[in-house]
């Protein structure tokens, strides 16, 4: 345990802060699950809806620092790729 004022300010800044990034990190799983359920459903309409959603969700998690970059850009091109093949 630190002594120091600022060093308990820290911890319990940091144990606030890793259960913001939990939940974050849960509400984009969940939302990916959601497009690979309506993928998997083969629903065009669905997916395209839940695609767009989830792309903003990647989009906002890479901008919060929660997933690198090119993570997010891997993640959405594997959706993509998902996307496209359920049309043809």
């Amino acid at each position: 345990m630190p002594n120091i004022k600022s060093a308990k300010k820290r911890v319990l800044v940091n144990k606030t802060k890793a259960m913001q990034n939990k939940v974050a990190k849960s509400a984009l799983k969940t939302t990916l699950k959601k497009f690979d359920a309506a993928v998997a459903d083969g629903n065009r309409s669905e997916a395209d809806i839940a695609y767009k959603v989830a792309v903003q969700a990647v989009d906002k998690a890479a901008g919060k620092g929660l997933l690198h970059r090119n993570n997010a850009a891997r993640k959405k091109s594997a959706m993509t790729l998902k996307l496209n093949k359920l049309e043809g």
